[in-house]
């Protein structure tokens, strides 16, 4: 302890060892110490000590520091003295502060050594778990120094350690944990901490968002003020922005979750804007960014299509227009709110539509778009700003032909208005305006609105222009020329060819209208073969991409510019070589790939913004064919012309058969159904016809019955001679008459039943009739089925029939039986009664007997019916097998087409063989040949093009 006071307090009255020999006794003291006090006394000091001897106290005590963490796990003084300690000699943050004014050497060799401890204390991966495990400590002194020792680690060696603490269990929750922390300063150094674990790993990307990172940061944000709040808010939108740039699962999530409604409140900015603090600009601005990684262009289309959506539902893109309107907003934050504005309307429609009805607070009130495009054209206005502005215009042309039709029908004379200022005023404006960069910007704006769509090509070389006094207008495309032609600055030209090269290529009317003027193709052609200096390389190369669109869409309207007469001026004046050496010019540009890789202009100088992204994408898609179109001969064309003449009559012959197999299939599925209806309709007949069955069997027992009483009381009245025996034989006679009535009452109905099945069955066999026309593709099955089902009624109407005989047969035996009783009881009143009730009897059943009749009469027709039924299937059956026959045909006739196209395939296989062969021959006897290969050398990039 003395020895301890003695190097911590005043100095003694021998020599002083030195530092080293200090921390290698303090070392030795902690290693052999058993005394807790003693231990911490130790560290205690070895802590004072790390800042000033930090290679030796970390070279020497690293080891006893580490043995302390894992052994005086119950003493949190100690704990925190060890984390201290390892943190001063692993952290550079100190040493940076030290090194301000020394030279880079001495910085760069301090980070290698906090690198080097780095690496030999992460050595043994227990070691992330030890301080894992005591980062679970609610005790101040031990978890504070934990997370600043961690968040050093990270610093250092960031992908060891993520890895370490990915796969150690429950590692990233634990973490997570330190956010709910009530200490303010833990749960700040926390969000540090979490925002050096999420750099560039996904996978704990995922994990830590599906610890409801998201909501904890969100509240977090809310309870700081917002934008108001101060680093707290800046450190949590770092930490989003991690979570969330580049991982699309997690802006899914983040989606899905409603959270992109909770930054609505964030943009919520009142009239007086004056006086933003520097904090609250940061702030906006990576709030700004966080939306801006929601929708990047760089998403996925769907994505970036769901929240557009979300955000204009939920208010937001409305929040940020409010913005883009709003005076005394900082220039950086106005700038970074328009490039956000882009990105969020670019290629929704709704969103562009909502933008284009957004008005400025002025008097009178002016579209967005026209204040936005007057800022773009004024040479006064920042870079950066002008770059955003016309960053918003091409976002808002995307893919929105709504929107390109408005825009040029602001510059249609029918549609000016002299008392507005329009969009088209301010990019005619911008185009010929002495200032280089709006000439650019207004080209390229211009060309986006152009962009895909030939109605408003067309409907631009409407545009008249009165350039002065006295002279007559001229075209806008003609005016671009002459500005061309007149020698200006190097980005006013390539701006004006960017446009021209937009506006003609795939619109035949714009190149016979750019061919029309006498002087453009001279003027082209000049420029191309002219041996200028690198500045006027990019120019060279426009020129050649133009008039390489005007040879490849060439409708060859006008005579003395056809395509074979523009390829023959090329290989006199130019030559077809130099002519795809200059062309290659564009994409060999250092600026051309800058521009291919995002839809966003970012330029570091005015001087630099030369290409478009939009652009890039043209260039490659055309130089691959316009090099095909220089380098063919007339012969290849007409032979070209031919083989698509061929393939063209080949497609329309497959269409025409996968019509009419389209339309057989239709048929085929039409007939199905009728068959199927059928046989539910038949199956509801057959439970008709068994229900009526079941009846008959009723009614034959009940006749037998009373047919057995009848017998009975007849042989009775025979023995019966008495007056009182007689009037009771009568009285048993008026029951059975009365029950026999009953009965015939039923039949009577029973009739009826079978009269209105019949009729059924008639309205069926009409239908029938009316679609027998139609089943013409009904297979030759389903008509046999229908027979089958058409005999199968007849033979039961006819067993119907016959049953009807067989009641009527049996009912002329009853009424013979009852006319028997009356002659053996005596004629009195009762008598004369039962007379009567037969008499009624016999009338009904000789109306039973007509309607008898009639159904016969009845099943007769349906046999006629029938038969013409069968007449119909046949012809039906004939008309089938005359369209198989004609299909054969037909496929008869495909199979011999390819047969010839095979045939053609082989000719020309053997004709270029030969073409080789006759090559060889001309190498052997000594002339030069220009081979294939040698033209792909030549122009490396033909290759790739070609396989676009």
């Amino acid at each position: 302890m003395n020895f301890i006071r003695g190097v911590i307090g005043g100095q003694g009255a021998g020599p002083q060892p030195s530092g080293a020999e200090t921390i290698q006794k303090l070392c030795d003291r902690v290693a052999s110490s058993t005394l807790l006090e003693d231990r911490r006394d130790a560290v205690r000091a070895l802590k004072s000590l790390s800042k000033k001897y930090r290679m030796e106290v970390g070279t020497q005590a690293m080891d006893h520091l580490i043995t302390i963490l894992q052994t005086d796990r119950s003493d949190s003084e100690i704990l925190g003295y060890a984390l201290d300690t390892l943190y001063n000699i692993i952290c550079n943050d100190e040493e940076e502060e030290q090194d301000e004014s020394e030279d880079e050497a001495a910085q760069k060799q301090a980070d290698d050594l906090g690198a080097q401890f780095t690496e030999a204390f992460i050595q043994d991966p227990e070691h992330i778990t030890l301080l894992l495990t005591l980062l679970e400590e609610f005790d101040f002194h031990v978890r504070w120094p934990g997370v600043k020792l961690l968040t050093a680690l990270l610093k250092n060696q960031g992908v060891q350690v993520q890895g370490i603490i990915l796969v150690s269990p429950m590692g990233v929750s634990r973490l997570m944990d330190l956010l709910a922390d009530s200490r303010e300063v833990i749960r700040n150094d926390g969000l540090l901490l979490l925002q050096q674990l999420t750099k560039g790993n996904a996978a704990i990307q995922k994990i830590v968002a599906f610890e409801n990172a998201f909501e904890r940061l969100l509240d977090i944000i809310t309870e700081e003020g917002s934008s108001d709040g101060g680093i707290v808010v800046e450190d949590c939108l770092l930490l989003l922005l991690n979570l969330l740039k580049n991982n699309s699962s997690n802006q899914n999530f983040f989606k899905e979750g409603s959270y992109i409604q909770r930054m609505k409140p964030w943009f919520e900015v009142g009239d007086d804007n004056s006086g933003w603090s520097a904090q609250k600009v940061t702030n906006l601005h990576l709030m700004l960014q966080l939306v801006r990684v929601m929708v990047s262009p760089v998403n996925s289309p769907g994505a970036t299509a769901s929240c557009q959506k979300s955000m204009f539902q939920c208010g937001l893109l409305q929040q940020l227009c409010t913005i883009l309107m709003a005076t005394g907003v900082p220039a950086d934050i106005l700038t970074e709110t328009i490039n956000t504005v882009s990105e969020v309307i670019r290629g929704s429609q709704i969103n562009q539509d909502y933008f284009a009805s957004v008005n400025a607070p002025s008097n009178p009130p002016r579209p967005a778009i026209v204040v936005l495009l007057m800022s773009m054209v004024n040479d006064r206005q920042p870079f950066v700003l002008r770059c955003a502005v016309l960053y918003c215009f091409q976002c808002f042309l995307y893919k929105n032909q709504k929107g390109q039709g408005e825009i040029v029908a602001t510059l249609l004379p029918s549609t000016i208005d002299a008392n507005s200022i329009s969009a088209g005023q301010l990019l005619c404006g911008g185009l010929f305006s002495p200032d280089s960069l709006s000439n650019w910007c207004a080209a390229v704006a211009l060309a986006h609105a152009l962009q895909d769509n030939l109605t408003q090509k067309e409907q631009l070389l409407r545009v008249q222009l009165a350039t002065s006094l006295g002279k007559p207008p001229v075209s806008l495309l003609q005016q671009c020329t002459n500005i061309l032609s007149q020698g200006s600055k190097v980005q006013t030209r390539v701006g004006l060819l960017i446009l021209l090269c937009t506006w003609i290529n795939n619109c035949p009317i714009a190149v016979t209208h750019f061919l029309h003027n006498q002087e453009n193709v001279p003027f082209l052609t000049a420029q191309i073969s002219e041996n200028l200096g690198e500045d006027e390389r990019l120019v060279q190369g426009l020129c050649a991409l133009l008039l390489g669109i005007c040879i490849y869409y060439n409708d060859n309207s006008l005579e003395n510019y056809t395509k074979e007469k523009l390829k023959q001026l090329i290989e006199k004046r130019i030559g077809k070589e130099n002519f795809v050496e200059k062309l290659g010019f564009i994409t060999k540009h250092e600026l051309y790939s800058r521009a291919a890789q995002k839809p966003q202009p970012v330029f570091p100088s005015p001087e630099q913004m030369l290409f478009d992204h939009e652009f890039t994408k043209l260039v490659k898609e055309l130089e691959g064919v316009i090099t095909k179109a220089v380098h063919k001969s007339s012969e290849e064309e007409k032979k070209e012309e031919e083989v698509k003449k061929t393939l063209e009559q080949h497609d329309n012959i497959v269409t025409q058969y996968k019509e009419l197999i389209r339309e057989q299939d239709a048929q085929i599925q039409e007939l199905k159904e009728q068959v199927t209806s059928m046989t539910s309709q038949n199956e509801k007949l057959q439970t008709t016809i068994t229900q009526q069955l079941s009846q008959i069997q009723q009614h034959k027992d009940q006749y037998n019955i009373l047919k057995l009483k009848l017998g009975k009381e007849s042989q009775s009245q025979s023995h019966v001679s008495d007056q009182a025996d007689g009037s009771q034989v009568n009285g048993m006679q008026i029951e059975e008459l009365t029950q026999l009535r009953e009965e015939l009452d039923e039949l009577r109905q029973q009739h009826t039943l079978l009269q209105t099945q019949l009729s059924d069955k008639d309205t069926l066999i009409n239908t029938l009739r009316s679609d027998a026309p139609d089943t013409t593709e009904r297979p030759a099955s389903d008509n046999s089925e229908l027979i089958q089902e058409l005999e199968a009624l007849r033979s039961q109407v006819q067993s119907q029939s016959a049953e009807i005989g067989q009641l009527k047969s049996e009912n002329q035996d009853l009424l013979r039986k009852a006319e028997t009783l009356p002659s053996a009881a005596h004629s009195d009143t009762d008598g004369s009664s039962d007379s009567t009730k037969m008499t009624e009897l016999e009338s009904r059943l000789g109306s039973q007997t007509a309607e008898s009749e009639r159904l016969k009469e009845e099943v007769r027709s349906l046999s006629d019916s029938r038969k013409e039924l069968e007449q119909q299937l046949a012809s039906v059956n004939s008309t089938v097998a005359i369209l198989q026959t004609e299909k054969s045909k037909l496929q008869t006739e495909v199979q011999e087409s390819k047969k010839e196209q095979d045939d053609l395939l082989m000719l020309l296989a053997d004709q270029d063989q030969k073409i080789q062969s006759l090559k060889l021959k001309l190498k052997d006897l000594g002339q030069a040949v220009e081979d294939d290969d040698d033209l792909d050398t030549r122009d490396p990039t033909d290759e790739d093009d070609d396989d676009d």
